[in-house]
């Protein structure tokens, strides 16, 4: 069982690294089976297709990413300051991916759903609910915020909303340019945008 789960994790871990640097549409099975270094009918011993293999890496990353964000996001520190730490993570992630590929890679759902807005049906609606999750996570700090004041925007859900679209932008610019130092602005452009001062960082 073990040897058997070692393999479905390499065919994963291979598949998301290939559609990070090439996207979705250009990868083929033969050679996601290259790079994981199984043999193809391994491939369709755990996957139907390409597509529900597809499923299956955005289903892991969002696990491993909206763990991410809770902790962040997480009241043990004041709203704005979690806010604050989820971009600070996301950069280092952007930077850790820059040194370990040479590039910067963009985020993974971002970059699909891009690639997939008119593609296949499903994928594309799996990545709706994530960033509706996403946009759900971000609302709960916003509210949280305006609840205390720190905040003047009135519509907490719609803020979430920009605030997502902000930060899967900025991600897109710095994958653009190959330049994490386009993510800097977003910080100050999500204060003007959410009517707040910077907090004094943390002790």
């Amino acid at each position: 069982m073990g040897r058997t789960s070692d393999a479905r994790e390499r065919i994963l871990t291979a598949a998301k690294t290939l559609m990070l640097s090439r996207g979705y549409s250009a990868l083929g099975v033969a050679e996601i089976c290259k790079a994981a270094g199984v043999p193809k009918g391994s491939f369709y011993y755990f996957f139907a297709s390409k597509e529900e293999l597809a499923l299956a890496v955005i289903d892991e990353h969002w696990a491993a990413q909206r763990a991410e964000w809770t902790r962040a996001l997480d009241g043990d520190v004041p709203p704005l300051q979690g806010l604050r730490r989820l971009f600070d993570s996301t950069a280092a992630e952007l930077r850790a991916g820059q040194l370990s590929c040479g590039t910067v890679t963009g985020c993974l759902l971002g970059n699909l759903a891009l690639e997939m807005s008119t593609g296949t049906a499903t994928v594309r609606e799996r990545l709706r609910e994530i960033f509706d999750e996403q946009v759900a996570l971000v609302e709960e700090t916003v509210a949280e915020a305006r609840g205390r004041g720190e905040v003047s925007v009135a519509d907490a859900h719609g803020a979430a909303r920009a605030l997502v679209a902000q930060l899967e932008g900025q991600v897109l610019f710095a994958k653009l340019y190959d330049d994490v130092g386009r993510f800097d602005v977003l910080w100050t452009h999500s204060l003007a945008l959410l009517g707040a001062e910077d907090p004094a960082p943390l002790a």
